[in-house]
């Protein structure tokens, strides 16, 4: 039932709005509203009438009635109570709230240009003290009307006038508004309310909850962004204080996880409106820039929110009004998404849908043939690693068989058993992989065979870290199985031999003081007893801290004990290989039961290697030594990275994708460290990227950080320092001696085998597809005769092998800061490319999803920033900044979708936890497509 004042549908085309809400009992506290879609347009001219009518309908009172004097009905305008509100323009102002009294009709005049609102109460009686409480629950709904009256304002506006931008409600534009908006992510709202309600549970205190633990009930992990979302739901239902009961957090979580645009855009524009006027100024849009930027950890967005404040208050206030309003924002979000990548056609769409329906695993039924499958795939993606393994367990078995059966049949056997000969197949396994080990670390040799020969093909070189470490557990099995047979069965037996079982093995064993040996020590404290020991201590000690949880300092061990992990416990424990050699020269010597010196094959396995070693570590010497370098610049720059740029010496010829050893005697004059060339072959200079992972890299940042000084402005980096041909020597920096060696050949260098490369950085790994992006623009400059010659640059690299005609490159960084290491880099490709042959994509993971409220008004700020000054808010670059991790799968099939029955090279650089997945999709899209992915991993 509903009052109706004379003249307010009068008018023509006057609105009506129709709130009715029950008050709830006074157990359940709020009230619920619901709202009825307003019937058309205010006016369809700004100066007519704005009227609404409002009903109040109160089941419960807030404080019993007195009982009724009689049944009988009572007046009608008793039920009423009108209130005037003053609308100029967008404001609402309250004029007066009195009772109806019968004077609806021409107390406040059907002409009067304020909008009278009406609030209808169903069980108001006499009691003066009731109708208090009538009178001010209607007025807590005056907010609430006002906020509805502003937004049917703000439809005339966008309404009326013809010929306006219309915003689009299509199905499309709506459902990308949608992701825009989303406040629980579906890790957090995978479980929905049971999960909410059982939180609630744990972390409620006499059956309420409080703002501090809202976010951690919730499932969110930021607890400012969760407390300004506690505060905006709790403003739209009229609560006060700092606590809610679990049916308030029920109503909570309904509006949260609403999946309606209306709902969503409501609850963010409250989040922002934290004075609930309907109105958000300047001053709100920077404090909820601020609050999302420190979500998604962009201190830069943080330090710069006044101005992307003001940036946006000039895009959707062009009137100069001082504050925007809901339909601001909407207009915002149901913009349509810019599409940097169009697959476009019918025929690429269907292919689309196809090739996702023949990547679906098929499980085989067959075992026999599931087996087969995965045996002939396998086989297909590792056939080099296959026969290199092969070969290698081959030799080993053969030289252990060998051994084994030629101690089978010498008298020994008859004393010590199959021990001797497991303790002798054990030796000679571990002399021949003591020599294997090392050849996969002569690096120059292997560089120079894969750059000059074919051989490349057809063995896994860029696998030759991986290899050594194989066979370093090798060593360990020789070694154990040549260790404990002697201790624990050879020497034992030997002790307890009849006199007559011993005589044909005094040859072996008497000395000028003893026939036999006298005890156990005997063999400890002999030539081979001691060496022996000793090598497996070293052995053990240069193993243990050569695992990743010594190496890479993940183990926190307690005081004095910490300098066991990092890299300079693994790099100083490794080198004692030079004394576990010259040991095993001498054990090999010494031998029990050989005593003929052509017999004793120890030195003939390891002559070869040893030399082969010796002359790379001293050719590493004479080179760095012989061809210094001259420190150009250098950069500190976030994230813990150092810029060095070093002169080109004489003669210095490398490929994008190599690497380069680095010494800095302040540091350390022992130790020497690889890191990816940043610099193209053509420049004329030599540049790396250097972050601080450990304790030598932390004290170069030091030592370089010493002679830098804030940059001047324009200049990249948080500390800097440059090199002046022209300058004196009293006003350029003094610069640590470095020293370089190289360069050493990586997987990447074989890029240009490929016409299409997916190059994969993960944050610092980056640094060796930053060169190959260089060399790609300096190449195609080159086909297309634009570069200039006589610029001191490197040309004899030549082009005549380059191949790559297509390059997509994806870096993903947690930090913000990250992206300034390589932002003239990008730059230069967006200014330079222009035709499209290479696709930069960064993306930032700290951000949340592109769908997410939290990052919401990050990517209205990035669109409005790239379309106004072409810059990306995030990255600071032209290149667009996506948030969160990417999609591999789409990746790849994008990739194959736009070059098939093409090679293409994939190349990835960085942790660890991204290689199986990387790998397994190149592996799994060359067997369903007709386009082949090529996985190459890089390895230090």
């Amino acid at each position: 039932m509903h009052s109706h004042r004379p003249g307010a549908d009068a008018g023509g085309g006057g609105d009506i709005v129709e709130m009715s809400s029950a008050a709830a009992a006074p157990h359940e506290g709020r009230d619920r509203e619901r709202v009825i879609p307003h019937s058309g347009p205010l006016s369809k001219k700004s100066g007519a009438r704005k009227s609404a009518r409002f009903a109040e309908s109160v089941s419960a009172p807030l404080s019993a009635p007195p009982p009724r004097a009689s049944p009988a009905p009572s007046n009608d305008d008793d039920d009423y109570v009108e209130i005037t509100l003053d609308v100029r323009d967008d404001s609402v102002a309250v004029h007066s709230v009195k009772p109806a009294h019968g004077g609806g009709d021409g107390a406040t005049g059907a002409d009067d240009p304020d909008v009278t609102l009406l609030a209808r109460t169903l069980e108001n009686r006499r009691s003066s003290s009731y109708g208090h409480n009538v009178i001010r629950n209607a007025s807590s709904r005056i907010k609430q009307v006002s906020q509805e009256l502003r937004r049917l304002a703000s439809v005339n506006r966008r309404g009326g006038g013809g010929g306006g931008r219309q915003l689009d409600r299509s199905k499309s534009a709506a459902a990308h508004a949608l992701k825009g908006l989303k406040f629980i992510s579906k890790a957090e709202g995978a479980k929905g309310w049971e999960a909410v309600e059982e939180r609630f549970n744990k972390l409620a205190q006499n059956g309420l909850l409080h703002r501090s633990k809202f976010g951690q009930c919730i499932g969110m992990k930021e607890p400012e962004f969760a407390g300004e979302l506690f505060d905006a739901l709790s403003r739209r239902r009229n609560i006060t204080g700092d606590t809610i009961s679990k049916a308030e957090l029920l109503e909570f979580w309904d509006q949260i996880s609403d999946t309606s645009f209306d709902g969503r855009l409501q609850t963010f524009f409250d989040m922002v409106d934290k004075d609930a006027d309907g109105r958000i100024t300047e001053e709100e849009v920077k404090e909820i820039i601020t609050l999302s930027a420190s979500a998604n950890k962009l201190s830069k967005i943080q330090e710069q929110a006044e101005e992307y404040a003001r940036l946006i208050m000039e895009e959707l206030d062009p009137g100069n009004l001082g504050y925007i309003d809901l339909y601001n924002l909407e207009t915002l979000l149901l913009q349509a998404p810019s599409q940097s990548v169009r697959i476009g056609t019918t025929n690429s769409r269907n292919l689309s849908q196809m090739l996702s329906q023949s990547l679906r695993p098929t499980p085989e039924p067959n075992p026999l043939r599931r087996w087969y499958r995965r045996a002939q795939y396998f086989l297909e993606d590792n056939w080099r690693r296959v026969w290199v393994m092969l070969l290698w367990l081959s030799v080993c078995a053969g030289l252990f068989a060998w051994k084994f059966v030629q101690y089978r049949r010498r008298y020994v056997f008859h004393v010590m058993g199959y021990c001797v000969c497991v303790a002798k197949g054990g030796a000679e396994t571990l002399k021949f992989n003591m020599a294997l080990i090392l050849l996969p670390v002569c690096r120059n040799t292997i560089t120079w065979i894969r750059n000059r020969t074919a051989v490349g093909r057809v063995v896994p070189f860029d696998d030759n870290l991986n290899f050594h470490k194989v066979v370093a557990v090798g060593i360990a099995v020789g070694a154990a199985l040549h260790i404990v047979s002697h201790l624990t069965c050879d020497f034992p037996r030997l002790l307890h031999a009849s006199n007559d079982e011993y005589a044909p093995l005094a040859q072996y064993f008497a000395t000028s003081e003893d026939w036999r040996p006298p005890n156990y020590w005997w063999f400890v404290k002999g030539t081979e007893g001691w060496t022996g020991l000793v090598m497996l201590v070293l052995m053990a000690v240069a193993f243990t801290l050569a695992t990743p949880w010594f190496r890479r300092g993940r183990l926190r061990l307690p005081g004095p004990l910490k300098r066991l992990t990092g890299f300079n416990a693994f790099w100083y424990s490794h080198h004692c290989f030079v004394v576990v050699y010259a040991l095993l020269i001498v054990h090999g010597h010494f031998l029990y039961l050989t005593k003929k010196w052509p017999k004793k094959s120890t030195w003939m396995y390891l002559t070869v290697p040893m030399v082969l070693y010796a002359c790379e570590r001293l050719t590493r010497a004479l080179r760095s030594s012989v061809r210094p370098v001259k420190i150009l610049k250098v950069a500190v720059y976030p994230g813990n990275v150092l810029s060095l740029h070093f002169s080109k010496p004489q003669g210095f010829r490398y490929k994008s994708g190599q690497y380069i050893f680095v010494n800095c005697a302040a540091v350390s004059p022992f130790q020497w460290h690889p890191f990816s060339i940043t610099s193209a072959p053509q420049d004329d200079y030599v540049s790396v990227h250097i972050r601080t992972l450990g304790d030598w890299t932390r004290e170069l940042k030091n030592v370089f950080s010493r002679v830098c000084r804030p940059p001047t402005e324009g200049k990249s980096g948080l500390l800097r320092a440059e090199y002046d041909r022209d300058g004196s020597a009293m006003t350029n920096p003094s610069f640590p001696k470095v020293l370089i060696d190289g360069p050493y050949g990586a997987p990447a260098q074989d890029y240009k085998q490929y016409d299409v490369v997916l190059l994969v950085g993960l944050g610092i790994g980056a640094t060796p597809m930053i060169s190959i992006i260089k060399d790609i623009i300096n190449n195609m400059k080159h086909l297309d005769g634009d570069l200039e010659a006589g610029s001191g640059a490197d040309t004899s690299v030549g082009s005549a092998s380059f191949r790559t005609r297509r390059a997509y490159f994806y870096w993903v960084t947690r930090e913000q800061g990250s992206f300034e290491w390589f932002r003239g880099v990008m730059d230069e490709v967006a200014e330079t490319d222009k035709k499209g042959v290479i696709e930069l994509h960064n993306y930032c993971t700290s951000v949340y999803e592109e769908g997410d409220a939290r990052s919401a008004l990050i990517a209205m700020l990035q669109s409005l920033n790239h379309a106004k000054h072409g810059v990306d808010v995030v990255s600071g670059t032209r290149v667009k900044t996506h948030f969160a991790r990417p999609n591999w799968r789409n990746v790849y099939k994008r990739i194959a979708l736009n070059h098939r029955d093409q090679r293409v090279g994939v190349f990835y650089c960085g942790a660890p936890v991204l290689t199986k997945e990387l790998r397994e999709l190149a592996q799994d899209f060359s067997r369903k497509t007709n386009t082949r992915f090529e996985f190459h991993k890089e390895n230090f």
